[in-house]
Protein backbone atom coordinates (compact mmCIF):
# COMPACT_ATOMS: atom_id res chain seq x y z
CA UNK A 1 0.00 0.00 0.00
CA UNK A 2 2.76 2.46 0.90
CA UNK A 3 5.22 1.25 -1.76
CA UNK A 4 8.09 0.80 0.67
CA UNK A 5 10.43 -0.89 -1.83
CA UNK A 6 9.79 1.80 -4.41
CA UNK A 7 10.74 4.44 -1.83
CA UNK A 8 13.78 2.43 -0.72
CA UNK A 9 12.63 2.11 2.88
CA UNK A 10 11.55 -0.54 5.38
CA UNK A 11 8.84 -1.03 7.98
CA UNK A 12 11.45 -0.60 10.72
CA UNK A 13 12.67 2.70 9.29
CA UNK A 14 9.10 4.01 8.99
CA UNK A 15 8.28 3.05 12.57
CA UNK A 16 11.42 4.72 13.88
CA UNK A 17 10.66 7.80 11.80
CA UNK A 18 7.09 7.90 13.10
CA UNK A 19 8.21 7.53 16.71
CA UNK A 20 10.75 10.32 16.25
CA UNK A 21 8.17 12.68 14.74
CA UNK A 22 5.67 11.95 17.50
CA UNK A 23 8.17 12.59 20.28
CA UNK A 24 9.22 15.84 18.62
CA UNK A 25 5.65 17.19 18.33
CA UNK A 26 3.88 15.58 21.31
CA UNK A 27 4.26 18.75 23.36
CA UNK A 28 1.14 20.02 21.55
CA UNK A 29 -0.97 17.61 23.64
CA UNK A 30 -0.32 19.82 26.67
CA UNK A 31 0.40 23.22 25.14
CA UNK A 32 -2.76 23.42 23.04
CA UNK A 33 -5.22 22.85 25.92
CA UNK A 34 -3.38 25.44 28.01
CA UNK A 35 -3.47 27.96 25.15
CA UNK A 36 -7.11 27.47 24.17
CA UNK A 37 -8.18 26.98 27.76
CA UNK A 38 -7.42 30.66 28.38
CA UNK A 39 -10.46 31.50 26.21
CA UNK A 40 -12.81 29.63 28.52
CA UNK A 41 -12.77 26.34 26.63
CA UNK A 42 -12.69 23.12 28.64
CA UNK A 43 -8.99 22.20 28.71
CA UNK A 44 -9.51 18.44 28.91
CA UNK A 45 -12.00 18.61 26.06
CA UNK A 46 -9.43 20.50 23.99
CA UNK A 47 -6.81 17.87 24.88
CA UNK A 48 -9.09 15.15 23.55
CA UNK A 49 -9.84 17.19 20.42
CA UNK A 50 -6.12 17.79 19.94
CA UNK A 51 -5.23 14.09 20.05
CA UNK A 52 -8.15 12.92 17.92
CA UNK A 53 -7.79 15.62 15.26
CA UNK A 54 -4.04 14.96 15.08
CA UNK A 55 -4.64 11.23 14.63
CA UNK A 56 -7.24 11.82 11.90
CA UNK A 57 -5.01 14.37 10.15
CA UNK A 58 -2.10 11.94 10.09
CA UNK A 59 -4.32 9.18 8.71
CA UNK A 60 -5.56 11.49 5.95
CA UNK A 61 -1.99 12.41 5.02
CA UNK A 62 -0.95 8.75 4.98
CA UNK A 63 -3.78 7.37 2.88
CA UNK A 64 -4.38 10.33 0.56
CA UNK A 65 -0.80 11.43 -0.12
CA UNK A 66 1.50 8.66 1.18
CA UNK A 67 4.01 11.20 2.49
CA UNK A 68 5.79 11.12 5.89
CA UNK A 69 4.23 14.27 7.33
CA UNK A 70 2.25 14.53 10.55
CA UNK A 71 -0.55 16.92 11.46
CA UNK A 72 -1.86 18.46 14.67
CA UNK A 73 -3.29 21.79 15.86
CA UNK A 74 -0.61 24.30 14.92
CA UNK A 75 1.47 26.44 17.23
CA UNK A 76 1.15 30.08 16.27
CA UNK A 77 -2.29 29.40 14.85
CA UNK A 78 -3.56 28.50 18.33
CA UNK A 79 -1.98 31.70 19.64
CA UNK A 80 -3.74 33.68 16.87
CA UNK A 81 -6.98 31.94 17.87
CA UNK A 82 -6.61 32.89 21.53
CA UNK A 83 -4.85 36.24 21.63
CA UNK A 84 -6.04 37.80 18.37
CA UNK A 85 -9.47 36.35 17.60
CA UNK A 86 -10.73 35.92 21.16
CA UNK A 87 -8.86 38.61 23.12
CA UNK A 88 -8.00 41.40 20.65
CA UNK A 89 -10.93 41.06 18.22
CA UNK A 90 -13.27 39.99 21.06
CA UNK A 91 -14.83 37.04 19.29
CA UNK A 92 -16.10 34.28 21.58
CA UNK A 93 -14.32 30.94 21.34
CA UNK A 94 -17.44 29.52 19.70
CA UNK A 95 -17.28 32.23 17.02
CA UNK A 96 -13.54 31.66 16.62
CA UNK A 97 -14.11 27.95 16.02
CA UNK A 98 -16.65 28.94 13.36
CA UNK A 99 -14.03 31.17 11.71
CA UNK A 100 -11.54 28.28 11.74
CA UNK A 101 -14.14 26.06 10.05
CA UNK A 102 -14.79 28.67 7.34
CA UNK A 103 -11.03 29.12 6.74
CA UNK A 104 -10.66 25.35 6.49
CA UNK A 105 -13.44 25.13 3.90
CA UNK A 106 -11.82 27.98 1.93
CA UNK A 107 -8.48 26.18 2.06
CA UNK A 108 -10.20 22.98 0.94
CA UNK A 109 -11.70 24.76 -2.10
CA UNK A 110 -8.20 25.96 -3.01
CA UNK A 111 -6.73 22.49 -2.42
CA UNK A 112 -9.20 20.61 -4.64
CA UNK A 113 -8.99 23.18 -7.45
CA UNK A 114 -6.22 23.34 -10.08
CA UNK A 115 -4.48 25.81 -7.77
CA UNK A 116 -3.43 22.91 -5.52
CA UNK A 117 -0.51 21.96 -7.79
CA UNK A 118 0.08 25.33 -9.42
CA UNK A 119 0.84 27.03 -6.09
CA UNK A 120 3.85 24.81 -5.46
CA UNK A 121 5.09 24.81 -9.07
CA UNK A 122 4.84 28.64 -9.22
CA UNK A 123 7.45 29.10 -6.49
CA UNK A 124 10.89 29.89 -8.03
CA UNK A 125 13.70 27.39 -7.38
CA UNK A 126 15.72 29.92 -5.37
CA UNK A 127 12.81 30.50 -2.99
CA UNK A 128 12.19 26.78 -2.63
CA UNK A 129 15.81 26.37 -1.54
CA UNK A 130 15.50 29.35 0.80
CA UNK A 131 12.32 27.94 2.35
CA UNK A 132 14.18 24.73 3.20
CA UNK A 133 17.03 26.61 4.88
CA UNK A 134 14.64 28.99 6.64
CA UNK A 135 12.68 26.11 8.11
CA UNK A 136 15.98 24.66 9.30
CA UNK A 137 16.71 27.85 11.27
CA UNK A 138 13.11 28.05 12.45
CA UNK A 139 12.96 24.57 13.95
CA UNK A 140 16.44 25.00 15.44
CA UNK A 141 15.18 28.16 17.14
CA UNK A 142 12.18 26.24 18.47
CA UNK A 143 14.55 23.66 19.94
CA UNK A 144 16.86 26.28 21.47
CA UNK A 145 13.91 28.15 22.97
CA UNK A 146 11.98 25.14 24.27
CA UNK A 147 15.03 23.61 25.91
CA UNK A 148 16.06 26.86 27.59
CA UNK A 149 19.48 26.98 25.94
CA UNK A 150 18.50 30.40 24.61
CA UNK A 151 16.61 32.69 26.97
CA UNK A 152 13.94 35.05 25.61
CA UNK A 153 12.75 36.36 28.98
CA UNK A 154 14.49 39.73 28.56
CA UNK A 155 12.94 40.33 25.14
CA UNK A 156 16.12 39.85 23.13
CA UNK A 157 17.56 36.33 22.96
CA UNK A 158 20.55 35.54 25.16
CA UNK A 159 22.46 32.43 26.18
CA UNK A 160 21.16 30.79 29.35
CA UNK A 161 23.24 29.07 31.98
CA UNK A 162 23.95 25.75 30.32
CA UNK A 163 25.98 24.24 33.17
CA UNK A 164 22.98 22.64 34.83
CA UNK A 165 19.25 22.12 34.52
CA UNK A 166 17.14 21.38 31.45
CA UNK A 167 19.46 23.40 29.18
CA UNK A 168 22.41 21.17 30.09
CA UNK A 169 20.37 18.05 29.36
CA UNK A 170 19.54 19.44 25.92
CA UNK A 171 23.22 20.21 25.26
CA UNK A 172 24.10 16.64 26.23
CA UNK A 173 21.45 15.43 23.80
CA UNK A 174 22.94 17.52 20.98
CA UNK A 175 26.38 16.04 21.66
CA UNK A 176 24.98 12.49 21.71
CA UNK A 177 23.15 12.94 18.41
CA UNK A 178 26.10 14.66 16.77
CA UNK A 179 28.42 11.79 17.71
CA UNK A 180 25.92 9.19 16.45
CA UNK A 181 25.53 11.05 13.13
CA UNK A 182 29.28 11.42 12.68
CA UNK A 183 29.65 7.69 13.30
CA UNK A 184 26.83 7.12 10.75
CA UNK A 185 24.70 5.14 13.18
CA UNK A 186 21.30 4.27 11.68
CA UNK A 187 18.42 5.86 13.56
CA UNK A 188 20.82 8.32 15.18
CA UNK A 189 18.17 10.92 16.00
CA UNK A 190 15.72 8.44 17.53
CA UNK A 191 18.48 6.72 19.50
CA UNK A 192 19.65 10.15 20.63
CA UNK A 193 16.20 11.03 21.99
CA UNK A 194 16.04 7.77 23.96
CA UNK A 195 19.61 8.18 25.26
CA UNK A 196 18.93 11.77 26.34
CA UNK A 197 15.73 10.66 28.09
CA UNK A 198 17.71 8.03 30.04
CA UNK A 199 20.43 10.53 30.99
CA UNK A 200 17.76 12.96 32.20
CA UNK A 201 16.12 10.42 34.48
CA UNK A 202 19.32 9.13 36.14
CA UNK A 203 19.70 11.95 38.74
CA UNK A 204 16.08 11.42 39.79
CA UNK A 205 16.82 7.77 40.61
CA UNK A 206 19.33 9.04 43.19
CA UNK A 207 16.98 11.64 44.62
CA UNK A 208 18.52 14.60 42.79
CA UNK A 209 16.82 17.27 40.69
CA UNK A 210 20.05 18.25 38.89
CA UNK A 211 18.36 18.53 35.48
CA UNK A 212 14.94 19.41 36.84
CA UNK A 213 12.37 18.37 39.40
CA UNK A 214 9.98 15.60 38.41
CA UNK A 215 6.37 15.97 39.50
CA UNK A 216 4.40 12.72 39.56
CA UNK A 217 1.29 13.84 41.38
CA UNK A 218 -1.57 15.98 40.14
CA UNK A 219 -4.82 15.46 38.27
CA UNK A 220 -4.60 13.84 34.86
CA UNK A 221 -7.24 12.93 32.32
CA UNK A 222 -8.56 9.39 32.11
CA UNK A 223 -11.03 7.28 30.15
CA UNK A 224 -13.91 9.27 31.61
CA UNK A 225 -12.29 12.46 30.32
CA UNK A 226 -13.12 11.47 26.75
CA UNK A 227 -16.64 12.64 27.53
CA UNK A 228 -15.29 16.18 28.00
CA UNK A 229 -15.00 16.58 24.24
CA UNK A 230 -18.76 17.21 24.17
CA UNK A 231 -18.08 20.56 25.88
CA UNK A 232 -16.09 21.85 22.88
CA UNK A 233 -17.21 19.78 19.88
CA UNK A 234 -19.59 21.33 17.32
CA UNK A 235 -19.96 24.50 19.40
CA UNK A 236 -20.28 26.78 16.38
CA UNK A 237 -21.90 30.19 16.45
CA UNK A 238 -22.93 31.30 12.97
CA UNK A 239 -25.77 33.52 14.15
CA UNK A 240 -23.73 36.38 15.63
CA UNK A 241 -20.63 36.01 13.45
CA UNK A 242 -21.27 39.30 11.61
CA UNK A 243 -22.04 41.28 14.77
CA UNK A 244 -18.60 42.91 14.72
CA UNK A 245 -18.75 43.74 11.04
CA UNK A 246 -17.62 42.20 7.77
CA UNK A 247 -14.05 43.57 7.70
CA UNK A 248 -12.89 41.95 11.00
CA UNK A 249 -14.41 38.65 9.87
CA UNK A 250 -12.65 38.77 6.49
CA UNK A 251 -9.38 39.66 8.23
CA UNK A 252 -9.62 36.68 10.56
CA UNK A 253 -10.67 34.20 7.84
CA UNK A 254 -7.99 35.35 5.37
CA UNK A 255 -5.31 35.26 8.07
CA UNK A 256 -6.14 31.72 9.15
CA UNK A 257 -6.34 30.52 5.53
CA UNK A 258 -3.09 32.10 4.34
CA UNK A 259 -1.08 31.02 7.37
CA UNK A 260 -2.37 27.43 7.23
CA UNK A 261 -1.91 27.18 3.46
CA UNK A 262 1.63 28.52 3.32
CA UNK A 263 2.80 26.95 6.55
CA UNK A 264 1.84 23.65 4.90
CA UNK A 265 3.31 24.51 1.50
CA UNK A 266 6.51 25.74 3.11
CA UNK A 267 6.86 22.66 5.30
CA UNK A 268 6.20 20.27 2.41
CA UNK A 269 8.61 21.97 0.00
CA UNK A 270 11.33 22.80 2.49
CA UNK A 271 11.46 19.47 4.27
CA UNK A 272 10.95 17.33 1.17
CA UNK A 273 13.55 19.31 -0.76
CA UNK A 274 16.14 18.76 1.94
CA UNK A 275 15.36 15.03 2.00
CA UNK A 276 15.64 14.68 -1.80
CA UNK A 277 11.94 13.85 -2.14
CA UNK A 278 11.15 16.44 -4.85
CA UNK A 279 10.87 15.42 -8.50
CA UNK A 280 12.85 16.89 -11.40
CA UNK A 281 10.47 19.86 -11.55
CA UNK A 282 10.98 20.68 -7.89
CA UNK A 283 7.54 19.40 -6.84
CA UNK A 284 6.62 16.88 -4.15
CA UNK A 285 4.79 13.81 -5.49
CA UNK A 286 1.57 13.67 -3.50
CA UNK A 287 2.04 17.22 -2.28
CA UNK A 288 -1.26 18.40 -3.77
CA UNK A 289 -3.11 15.63 -1.93
CA UNK A 290 -1.26 16.52 1.27
CA UNK A 291 -2.78 20.00 0.97
CA UNK A 292 -6.25 18.43 0.70
CA UNK A 293 -5.55 16.30 3.78
CA UNK A 294 -4.46 19.40 5.69
CA UNK A 295 -7.59 21.33 4.73
CA UNK A 296 -9.93 18.48 5.65
CA UNK A 297 -8.12 18.04 8.98
CA UNK A 298 -8.65 21.72 9.78
CA UNK A 299 -12.40 21.35 9.17
CA UNK A 300 -12.53 18.18 11.29
CA UNK A 301 -10.46 19.83 14.05
CA UNK A 302 -12.85 22.80 14.19
CA UNK A 303 -15.79 20.39 14.50
CA UNK A 304 -14.06 18.54 17.34
CA UNK A 305 -13.18 21.75 19.16
CA UNK A 306 -9.64 22.89 18.39
CA UNK A 307 -7.85 25.57 16.41
CA UNK A 308 -6.39 25.07 12.93
CA UNK A 309 -4.81 21.67 12.26
CA UNK A 310 -1.72 21.95 10.10
CA UNK A 311 1.28 19.98 8.82
CA UNK A 312 4.05 19.96 11.43
CA UNK A 313 7.55 21.11 10.67
CA UNK A 314 8.73 18.61 13.31
CA UNK A 315 8.00 15.94 10.69
CA UNK A 316 11.47 16.80 9.42
CA UNK A 317 12.98 15.03 12.44
CA UNK A 318 11.19 11.80 11.50
CA UNK A 319 12.23 12.17 7.86
CA UNK A 320 15.82 12.67 8.96
CA UNK A 321 15.46 9.48 11.02
CA UNK A 322 14.48 7.52 7.91
CA UNK A 323 10.75 8.05 7.25
CA UNK A 324 9.84 8.23 3.56
CA UNK A 325 6.21 7.17 3.26
CA UNK A 326 2.79 7.57 4.85
CA UNK A 327 3.42 4.51 7.00
CA UNK A 328 5.33 6.73 9.43
CA UNK A 329 2.27 9.01 9.58
CA UNK A 330 0.20 5.97 10.53
CA UNK A 331 2.57 5.39 13.44
CA UNK A 332 2.12 8.99 14.60
CA UNK A 333 -1.67 8.64 14.26
CA UNK A 334 -1.70 5.50 16.41
CA UNK A 335 0.40 7.19 19.09
CA UNK A 336 -1.90 10.23 19.22
CA UNK A 337 -4.87 7.88 19.50
CA UNK A 338 -3.18 5.99 22.32
CA UNK A 339 -2.39 9.32 24.00
CA UNK A 340 -6.09 9.82 24.66
CA UNK A 341 -6.07 6.74 26.92
CA UNK A 342 -2.65 6.47 28.57
CA UNK A 343 -3.38 9.05 31.22
CA UNK A 344 -0.65 8.20 33.77
CA UNK A 345 2.24 8.57 31.31
CA UNK A 346 0.99 11.74 29.69
CA UNK A 347 -0.16 13.11 33.01
CA UNK A 348 3.41 12.87 34.27
CA UNK A 349 4.80 14.48 31.12
CA UNK A 350 2.21 17.25 31.34
CA UNK A 351 3.66 18.29 34.70
CA UNK A 352 7.24 17.87 33.46
CA UNK A 353 7.21 19.77 30.20
CA UNK A 354 10.85 20.77 30.72
CA UNK A 355 11.84 17.10 30.38
CA UNK A 356 9.87 16.56 27.19
CA UNK A 357 11.32 19.73 25.66
CA UNK A 358 14.87 18.86 26.67
CA UNK A 359 14.88 15.38 25.16
CA UNK A 360 13.25 16.43 21.87
CA UNK A 361 14.93 19.84 21.36
CA UNK A 362 18.27 18.29 20.31
CA UNK A 363 16.48 16.51 17.44
CA UNK A 364 15.05 19.80 16.17
CA UNK A 365 18.43 21.52 16.40
CA UNK A 366 20.27 18.72 14.62
CA UNK A 367 17.63 18.57 11.87
CA UNK A 368 18.08 22.33 11.53
CA UNK A 369 21.73 21.65 10.75
CA UNK A 370 20.80 19.11 8.09
CA UNK A 371 18.30 21.44 6.43
CA UNK A 372 20.72 24.36 6.11
CA UNK A 373 22.26 22.79 3.02
CA UNK A 374 19.45 24.47 1.10
CA UNK A 375 21.44 27.72 1.15
CA UNK A 376 23.95 26.20 -1.27
CA UNK A 377 21.26 26.13 -3.98
CA UNK A 378 20.69 29.89 -3.84
CA UNK A 379 22.68 31.99 -6.32
CA UNK A 380 24.03 34.48 -3.80
CA UNK A 381 26.00 36.36 -6.45
CA UNK A 382 22.68 37.21 -8.14
CA UNK A 383 21.20 39.99 -6.01
CA UNK A 384 17.75 39.48 -7.55
CA UNK A 385 17.64 36.01 -6.02
CA UNK A 386 19.75 36.77 -2.95
CA UNK A 387 17.50 39.43 -1.38
CA UNK A 388 14.22 37.43 -1.51
CA UNK A 389 16.07 34.30 -0.39
CA UNK A 390 17.67 36.09 2.56
CA UNK A 391 14.36 37.62 3.65
CA UNK A 392 12.69 34.20 3.42
CA UNK A 393 15.41 32.55 5.49
CA UNK A 394 15.73 35.28 8.11
CA UNK A 395 12.06 36.12 8.65
CA UNK A 396 11.04 32.55 9.47
CA UNK A 397 12.99 32.42 12.74
CA UNK A 398 12.86 36.13 13.53
CA UNK A 399 9.09 36.45 12.94
CA UNK A 400 8.62 32.93 14.37
CA UNK A 401 6.48 31.92 11.40
CA UNK A 402 7.03 29.95 8.21
CA UNK A 403 4.28 31.81 6.39
CA UNK A 404 5.73 35.24 7.26
CA UNK A 405 9.07 34.18 5.79
CA UNK A 406 7.31 33.07 2.61
CA UNK A 407 5.35 36.33 2.50
CA UNK A 408 8.47 38.51 2.69
CA UNK A 409 10.23 36.35 0.12
CA UNK A 410 7.33 36.39 -2.34
CA UNK A 411 6.62 40.12 -2.05
CA UNK A 412 10.28 41.14 -2.39
CA UNK A 413 10.76 38.75 -5.34
CA UNK A 414 7.83 40.27 -7.24
CA UNK A 415 8.90 43.86 -6.50
CA UNK A 416 12.51 43.28 -7.56
CA UNK A 417 11.52 41.54 -10.79
CA UNK A 418 9.05 44.33 -11.60
CA UNK A 419 11.68 47.01 -11.02
CA UNK A 420 14.08 45.08 -13.27
CA UNK A 421 11.42 44.96 -16.00
CA UNK A 422 11.26 41.16 -15.90
CA UNK A 423 7.48 41.00 -15.77
CA UNK A 424 7.22 37.80 -17.82
CA UNK A 425 9.53 35.92 -15.44
CA UNK A 426 6.99 36.23 -12.62
CA UNK A 427 4.35 33.46 -12.53
CA UNK A 428 0.81 34.86 -12.34
CA UNK A 429 0.22 33.07 -9.04
CA UNK A 430 3.18 34.90 -7.52
CA UNK A 431 1.38 38.18 -8.21
CA UNK A 432 -1.85 36.88 -6.71
CA UNK A 433 -0.27 35.35 -3.62
CA UNK A 434 1.87 38.42 -2.95
CA UNK A 435 -1.20 40.64 -3.29
CA UNK A 436 -3.08 38.45 -0.80
CA UNK A 437 -0.24 38.70 1.71
CA UNK A 438 -0.14 42.49 1.31
CA UNK A 439 -3.94 42.64 1.74
CA UNK A 440 -3.64 40.56 4.90
CA UNK A 441 -1.12 42.99 6.40
CA UNK A 442 -3.26 45.99 5.46
CA UNK A 443 -6.43 44.45 6.88
CA UNK A 444 -4.64 43.44 10.08
CA UNK A 445 -3.51 47.04 10.57
CA UNK A 446 -6.98 48.55 10.17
Amino acid sequence: MFKLKEHNTTVKAEIIGGLTTFFAMSYIIFVNPAMLGATGMDAIGVAMATCISAALGCLLTAFLANVPFAQAPGMGLNAFFTYTCCFAMEYTWQQSLTIVLISGLLFLIIAVSPLRSKIISAIPASLKAAISAGIGLFIALIGLKNSGIVNFAAGLPSLSDITHGAALLAVIGIVIMAILLVLKVKGAIFIGIIATAVVGIIPTLFGSDFFGKFVVEGEVWSFASLANIKDVAFKFDFGSLFAKGVLPLITAVVSFTLVDCFDTVGTLIGTAGNAGMLDENGNLPGGDKALIADAVATCVGACLGTSTVTTYVESSSGIAAGAKTGLSSIVVAVLFAVATFISPIFGILEHNAWYLYSITAPALIIVGVLMMKGVTKVQWDNIEDAIPAFLTISMMPFAYSISEGIAFGFISYVIIKLVRGKVKEIPVLMYIISALFIAKYILAGL
